[in-house]
């Protein structure tokens, strides 16, 4: 059954706006398809992309070399800022990898994103694509997607009513210690691709977690060698708190407190499915930057595979698409999705405020 989301309020911003209207299953979407595919937009950009990973890549060399330089001193650790902000363009360019965005051939793109996840920032690339693909199949939904199952925390009544101990308070208090929890996802990131490793096939799983292991050395080394042990920790510490908060806040405004379907409404159709779930957010040219442009989650969902500069010429094709066929199109600004999608985790855990501390 359909839950309510948090946010369903209207407005000219764009927010949810009112039920939609039934309309003829199978027949939403192709339209769509066709005008995106007729505009070009699924062609793929790899020279936007080449000149944007070579980019980031002098760019992580340039922080890796003003680190050396500078030495053994506190003033090194003003550096796990800007090499937290490259690490997250990394992840963006491993994630448009997963997509296929970046070239056709599957060899090529798993090849940029094992150098981007695996060797760069020691993330599992086969444990992303798998969540990840699993999370676009059907997102927001509480039976199959993994992004709202029960974890750290949760994302339904019913999920917050199963809790017990620590996890119970945990959840009753979710709202305000969410962006702090963020602090811990750069760590978790590298934990959960060991832990995936068990899964993968042989062949896989040693390309994989030998270029975990080789992160892990050369970013143990990179700060051994620059800094004493007890820097080099807090930096570790300070650089992998940025970088998880910084992706924390790329993710947290594009589902939370949107639509949750369940099994009663396994009959959406792609539109529908991916439009009702997703939050965008608006913004220019720096808010493209920042989030990677999944700040376009609408359309991302809708075409996965559309490069990512194309996503703001697809953003008037699919709102102008979603008017037309009445299908609410939610978009807002940075600061309201964070908004948003809090308040959608404090009413969660509202139920458990009101019994108490049980």
């Amino acid at each position: 059954m359909l839950q309510a989301p948090a946010n369903a309020e209207g407005g000219a911003s764009g927010t949810l706006l009112a039920p939609p209207r039934p309309a003829a299953r199978g027949s939403e979407f192709a339209p769509l398809l066709k005008e995106v595919k007729g505009q070009g937009l699924l062609e793929r950009r790899t020279g936007w992309y080449a000149r944007g990973i070579a980019v980031n890549l002098l760019a992580l060399a340039a922080t890796v070399t003003a680190m050396a330089l500078t030495g053994d001193t506190w003033w090194t650790l003003l550096y796990a800022v800007p090499l937290a902000v490259f690490w997250a363009r990394t992840a963006f360019f491993g994630h448009d990898a997963g997509h296929a965005q970046i070239t056709r051939s599957r060899r090529a793109g798993r090849a940029i994103g094992l150098l981007h996840s695996n060797l760069l920032l020691g993330m599992s690339y086969a444990w992303w694509n798998d969540k990840h693909n699993r999370h676009h199949a059907n997102p927001n939904h509480v039976d199959k997607d993994p992004d709202v199952g029960v974890g750290a925390l949760v994302w339904t009544e019913k999920q917050a009513e199963r809790r017990e101990g620590f996890a119970r308070w945990l959840t009753r208090n979710q709202a305000r210690l969410f962006f702090p929890m963020l602090l811990l996802e750069g760590i978790a990131l590298k934990v959960y691709g060991f832990q995936d490793l068990r899964r993968q096939p042989r062949r896989e799983r040693a390309v994989e977690g030998t270029l975990l292991l080789v992160h892990l050395a050369a970013y143990a080394s990179l700060l051994l060698t620059v800094l004493s042990p007890g820097k080099a920790l807090v930096f570790a510490l300070l650089h992998h708190a940025l970088f998880g908060l910084h992706l924390g806040m790329t993710f947290a405004p594009n589902h939370k407190g949107m639509e949750m379907p369940d099994a009663d409404d396994d009959g959406w159709g792609h539109l529908r499915r991916q439009v009702l779930t997703s939050r965008n957010v608006r913004g220019g040219p720096l808010t493209d930057w920042f989030l990677g442009g999944l700040n376009y989650q609408i359309e991302h969902h809708l075409f996965p595979n559309v490069p990512r500069p194309h996503l703001r010429l697809v953003q008037p094709l699919v709102r102008a698409h979603c008017r037309a066929v009445g299908i609410p199109y939610a978009e807002t600004s940075l600061i309201d999705s964070y908004r948003q999608a809090l308040r959608h985790m404090h009413a969660v855990g509202a139920p458990l405020r009101r019994g108490g501390a049980a």
